[in-house]
């Protein structure tokens, strides 16, 4: 039997929406106690003084991509969910566009089968179906054979022909399962690589307009209010966005939605050193597009924040800003530079921050997470805010370095992670 006590920890439950100080005790990955003050204790008990720690839910991941299979040296299973583990990430979702893509059973068993051969404690890995086969998406997959093996049903591009996308959403109405969809319009993107406004002028770089999103968005708003099959936007990154989706919110229409942790942090404005890790895709926002994403996630119209991780590796990012694959890693960082910039300065309680980034995701998914109280799993993250470390390629469980802190000291990192 192994025993922990925590002491004094800061404990974060976005399930019944408390924060406050207090003792927990936690025993065979299950809480045997919260308190406010623990005095006694076995003689096995692993004593820990954690004041100015901070315990909260298990973050929850809602997309991300994987290297495995098909592309090792960017990224591993074993790499992906130890850097998710040091992240305090719990879950995640792998999007299905690996090699083979996750468009059959078969492809979804190989890769559950290689996350059970991982033996240490490792995060919950849960795998999207893909809604489309073929190079240009143009065939619905086996839609209700996904079913049995996925999480929900998501691609890893756009689906840009809209009446296979109306076909695709009268199919899964009856599923009941998430479907998630990236909204663009990669005509109207054409060779944009940011976004386009006063900044990319400035730098000589293609914009990227935001209506590239927006009239897509709008779209698929316009088939969930015909069709009724619930749906979630993934990647919003523009004002004109949040907006859409309010409305639509506001309408009753079944839409959740969320946004990428890079977008709440940087704009266009960080673009004028041309990082090419800086090339995501959707594009950092105008630093108006970013108020915007921030104030909707806060109020909730945006439900969720999402990780997005796409690893590459050193050769493929060290190319010019336009020639760079889109993505960028971020396990093991994500929770300390949102909490240095959002809750540190005032901005966001710390409640509102571990909503979007577990118990909103868990719902999102069309699953639940347990309230920190004694008798239920210890899925549970361990945080020291004021803690300060270099973010190096010795310091990352990730094989992949392709995020612009590289090389930099953040404050905020994750000291343990429960996974049950």
């Amino acid at each position: 039997m192994t025993s922990e006590l925590l002491q004094q920890v800061r404990v974060i439950d976005p399930v019944a929406k408390s924060d406050r100080i207090a003792d927990v005790e936690i025993c065979d990955g299950v809480i045997k106690a919260v308190q406010d003050n623990i005095s006694e204790w076995s003689n096995d008990t692993q004593v820990r003084d954690c004041r100015g720690l901070v315990l909260g839910a298990g973050l929850i991941d809602l997309y991300s991509h994987s290297g495995e299979p098909g592309f090792e040296t960017r990224e591993t299973l074993s790499s992906l969910l130890e850097a998710a583990a040091a992240g305090g990430f719990t879950r995640l979702c792998i999007l299905p566009d690996t090699m083979p893509i996750l468009d059959n059973l078969a492809a979804i068993a190989l890769i559950q089968q290689k996350r059970r051969e991982l033996t240490n404690p490792l995060p919950k890995m849960y795998v999207w179906g893909a809604l489309t086969i073929g190079v240009q998406g143009q065939q619905m997959t086996e839609l209700a054979e996904l079913a049995k093996g996925s999480v929900g049903f998501a691609d890893g591009k756009p689906v840009a022909n809209l009446a296979l996308l109306r076909r695709l959403l009268e199919y899964l109405k009856p599923v009941g399962k998430p479907v998630a969809l990236w909204c663009c319009d990669r005509q109207l993107v054409g060779n944009g690589v940011m976004r386009e406004g006063t900044d990319s002028i400035i730098l000589g770089l293609p914009g990227n307009p935001h209506f590239s999103e927006t009239t897509a968005i709008a779209a698929v708003i316009e088939l969930v209010a015909a069709i009724g099959t619930p749906v979630h936007i993934m990647r919003v990154s523009t004002a004109r966005s949040v907006q859409l989706i309010a409305q639509a919110k506001a309408q009753g229409l079944p839409i959740t939605a969320s946004s990428s942790w890079m977008h709440l942090l940087l704009d266009t404005k960080s673009h004028y050193n041309y990082d090419p890790n800086l090339r995501l895709e959707p594009p950092l926002g105008n630093p108006r597009d970013r108020l915007a994403l921030l104030e909707g996630v806060r109020s909730g119209v945006i439900d969720a924040i999402a990780l997005d991780l796409a690893p590459y590796t050193y050769e493929e990012k060290t190319v010019a800003f336009a020639e760079a694959p889109p993505g960028v890693i971020g396990f093991e960082l994500a929770l300390g530079l949102l909490w240095q910039q959002l809750v540190a300065n005032g901005q966001w309680s710390a409640l509102e921050l571990w909503r979007s980034i577990s118990l909103n995701p868990a719902n999102c998914l069309q699953q639940t997470i347990k309230e920190i109280c004694p008798g239920n799993p210890a899925e549970l993250t361990l945080f020291a805010p004021q803690l300060s470390w270099l973010v190096e390629a010795k310091t990352l469980k990730s094989l992949a370095t392709n995020t612009p802190w590289l090389g930099q000291k953040i404050t905020g990192r994750v000291v343990q992670t429960w996974v049950t």
